[in-house]
């Protein structure tokens, strides 16, 4: 039997905060810089590679690297990539992390033209720099972006309606599939992580009228910006199967949610007899489109973060147990990041952050980094990344193995 090869170098892989939105009552965000992320960017992918985590989500600020007129300044991504460079982690690029250039109206003509050349700049800049496969994520999380910027009014472009929500989804997607093949334009062999997260909307157990309300957010709202990429929705934008290319869910326990009619649903309790199984939710998701699938996003947080680690891989091997393609899990972030909302250290990353004189201190969380060592050892995966990751092709078959020795069933139980 030919060996399933794997699309990236280690089924494991990482990233790091990158957020650049105007936020509602903060001006222009970088959560980069809040973590002194480039400051420390060879310790960061230092500690990715003892790790042995071979791919990491890399953010490129769009409203910092963009001075108009088609002039581009890409020299706050070097540090990056020098640190890739010699700890031998490839990147996937995210080239809009909610941000876009003060000068911009996602609603206006210019905005999708305008991002197509950004990416088209991004990809002729570090495709030389870097070897391949090279990875993108034009437009993160389009369904997310619409709803803070189009419909709860956090973030630029500040709308607050369900219909300003719908049009911003709708232009994202249009300029993420220009972008797509401005890329290719340079890279034709490029491949695209499409992310956005995964989800479980119910009814209030009082509200049976929110039931289809709630279950059209699930099964279909969730879906619609994955559609249009992939062709199944306005196919006069351009989409298809090869646009929409890898499939990137991000999960985490916030993402089971009760209906809330106004403004954020409300997260479920641990316990709740309506949580969904997230092998259940993978499924379907990769029923839909038959794409290779990363979980894009997922950490615990505080002293659960081993806990939701080791749910989620339970979770993920019976999703592959019934079949689904599945490349990789991401735990976002390698390092600590901030509430958006309050400010304060959330303790999801593989490391907090600890202020000292001036600085930021990573320290390993020990348990979470232990139970990724645990898994990668179950599941024959490297535990530090040799001089060259990318000289052996990674074989899934261990994975599909261990899913069938383990018979992982789905658990609602989540941490």
């Amino acid at each position: 039997m030919p060996a399933h090869q794997s699309i990236f170098p280690t089924f494991f892989i990482s990233g790091f905060e990158c957020s650049t939105f105007d936020w509602k009552d903060q001006g222009r965000r970088d959560c980069c810089a809040e973590t002194l992320h480039k400051e420390h960017a060879q310790e960061d992918y230092a500690i990715l590679r003892h790790l042995g985590i071979g791919v990491a989500r890399e953010g490129v600020p769009w409203p910092f690297v963009d001075k108009g007129l088609g002039r581009y300044d890409f020299s706050c991504i070097d540090p990056f990539i020098e640190a890739m460079h010699a700890q031998h982690v490839l990147p996937i690029w995210d080239l809009c992390h909610y941000g876009y250039p003060d000068d911009l109206d996602p609603f206006g003509e210019d905005f999708v033209p305008r991002f197509a050349a950004y990416a088209r700049a991004v990809a002729e800049y570090v495709v030389p720099k870097l070897p391949g496969p090279h990875f993108f994520t034009p437009i993160n999380e389009i369904t997310f972006f619409a709803f803070i910027g189009g419909e709860w009014g956090w973030a630029a472009p500040f709308r607050k309606s369900r219909e300003d929500r719908f049009a911003l989804r709708l232009k994202l997607c249009e300029a993420d599939i220009a972008a797509v093949k401005a890329i290719r334009e340079v890279c034709p062999e490029a491949r695209m992580v499409h992310i956005d997260p995964l989800v479980n909307v119910v009814a209030p157990r009082d509200r049976p009228d929110l039931e289809e309300a709630a279950r059209h957010e699930t099964y279909e709202d969730t879906y619609v910006a994955w559609d249009v990429i992939a062709g199944l929705r306005h196919p006069e934008l351009g989409g298809s199967p090869e646009v929409l290319d890898i499939v990137g869910v991000n999960c985490y326990s916030f993402g089971q949610m009760e209906y809330r009619e106004q403004g954020p649903h409300v997260s479920l309790p641990r316990g709740d007899d309506r949580i969904v199984p997230l092998c259940e939710l993978l499924q379907f998701a990769y029923d839909r489109y038959r794409r290779p699938m990363i979980i894009g996003e997922t950490s615990g947080l505080e002293e659960g973060r081993h806990h939701w680690l080791r749910d989620t891989v339970h979770e993920a091997l019976a999703a592959v147990d019934r079949g689904i393609d599945l490349h990789g899990i991401c735990l976002f972030p390698g390092v600590d990041m901030k509430d958006w909302h309050k400010g304060i250290w959330l303790h999801n990353g593989l490391c907090d952050l600890v202020e000292d004189r001036g600085d930021l201190r990573r320290v390993p969380a020990e348990a979470y980094c232990n139970e990724l060592r645990r898994w990668q050892k179950r599941l024959h995966r490297v535990t530090t990344l040799d001089d060259d990751p990318l000289s052996d092709p990674v074989n899934l078959d261990d994975i599909v193995i261990a899913a069938r020795e383990m018979k992982a069933q789905p658990d609602a139980d989540w941490s």
